[in-house]
């Protein structure tokens, strides 16, 4: 049964990976954005350790368990292991180059550069450790190493994103409010099976599941769930479908402007701000609208908009 489920999960992980990639792809082709290049790039990375270093200790442990001993076997582990981090680095950096494109920010080249500095002088120190034994069980020292960066690097990328450059923000605030937190739930519950994994194969297999289905989040959520696709989709005839939206509810020409800017993700005073009018009045507006749209709150305007028309253009 145990080798049923072992199969099952690296179909699971080769099937995530491929979707990740694809899903990636189809929406750097479709926006020609950087943005999605990098997020090419961090699905390339993470799959590249998700397959060498953790598919692999399985399939080292299972061809090399009856050959050499234990301490041996701990020992090739802990090094082999070793070797694919670096792959996890380059997607831990390149994860939050996108959340700090997605945050209105740049990421220069001396942040990238210290960022590399630091977690490769990491990976050189355990590496120097392992090779002259001064480390008994690599593969432990290696987990919590994992589960420390993998929760720090996944709350800054969650920080970058909750956080904005004020006016400057690359993403609709409904799917920035959902994007942050979800990066840094899926990064603790990754970690949560490695809390309690020792040896046991059950443990393990959930722990890369949850990894490779943790790591399809960002291509999945772009292409099905944000704001993007009606972008697209609404391109082809700008502002039509917002029009039919204007004549069904009602909506005056300095509301549609109050909306845009709503399902934009500016606050009440950057909309006073843009549109050079009074944080009042756009109070008003947006009451008004709330009562010609049946609605209590911003999310809910902005999906029923999403509903209806997809977003306004700009």
């Amino acid at each position: 049964m145990l080798t049923y489920l072992v199969y099952l999960d690296l179909i699971l992980s080769v099937a995530l990976t491929a979707g990740g990639i694809i899903l990636s792809t189809r929406l750097r082709n479709k926006y020609k954005s950087d943005l999605f290049s990098t997020l090419i790039y961090y699905q390339v990375f993470i799959s590249a350790f998700g397959f060498y270093g953790l598919w692999g200790q399985v399939i080292v442990r299972t061809i090399l368990a009856t050959y050499i001993s234990p301490e041996l076997l701990l020992r090739f582990t802990g090094i082999s292991l070793l070797l694919g981090l670096p792959f996890l680095v380059f997607a831990w950096m390149t994860l939050i180059q996108f959340s700090a494109t997605l945050s209105g920010r740049k990421t220069g080249g001396w942040a990238v550069f210290s960022f590399l500095a630091v977690n490769f002088s990491i990976l050189a120190v355990l590496g120097y450790l392992i090779a002259n034994g001064k480390i008994k069980d690599p593969g432990l020292f290696i987990k919590y190493y994992y589960i420390m960066m993998n929760i720090i690097w996944s709350l800054l990328a969650s920080y970058l994103i909750h956080l904005p450059i004020k006016s400057k923000t690359a993403i609709y605030e409904y799917d920035r409010r959902i994007i942050a937190p979800a990066i840094s739930i899926i990064g603790i519950a990754q970690c949560i099976p490695l809390f309690f994994y020792t040896s046991q194969t059950w443990l393990g297999l959930i722990f890369i599941f949850a990894f490779f289905s943790g790591n399809t989040f960002l291509p999945v959520y772009l292409s099905y769930g944000t704001f993007l696709t009606a972008i697209a989709k609404h391109e082809a005839s700008p502002d039509s479908s917002f029009e039919g939206f204007r004549t069904k509810f009602e909506v005056s020409s300095r509301e549609s402007d109050i909306i845009r800017e709503i399902c934009n993700g500016l606050s009440n005073k950057e909309i006073s701000e843009k549109l050079f009018i009074s944080l009042q009045t756009v109070k008003d507006h947006t009451h008004r609208i709330y009562i010609k749209t049946n609605v209590k709150s911003r999310v809910q305007l902005i999906n029923l908009v999403k509903k209806e028309a997809g977003p306004p253009v700009p």
